[in-house]
């Protein structure tokens, strides 16, 4: 059963577009006093969205996000490979 690795892709577009709304996400997180980087982990690790502010939409854009493209994107951009 869990004897295949599973593989996810994602196109550059995509990850263009991830970045761009992560980037409002964090924005907006920033502008209402909070610490982005620690809630859009808490966010990651728990899928509460209580974690995202309201402002500006940003809980409604990152609910719009698929977690494992985002941590994939993210892992890609940490190791820097394509």
């Amino acid at each position: 059963m869990y004897d295949q690795t599973v593989e996810f892709s994602i196109t550059d577009e995509k990850e263009s577009e991830l970045r761009k709304t992560l980037t409002t996400i964090y924005e907006a997180l920033k502008e209402k006093g909070y610490n982005p980087v620690n809630q859009i982990v808490g966010y990651i690790l728990s899928e509460d969205p209580t974690y995202i502010t309201t402002y500006n939409n940003a809980r409604s854009l990152i609910r719009h996000i698929d977690r494992d493209e985002l941590l994939q994107a993210l892992v890609k951009s940490y190791l820097k490979v394509k």
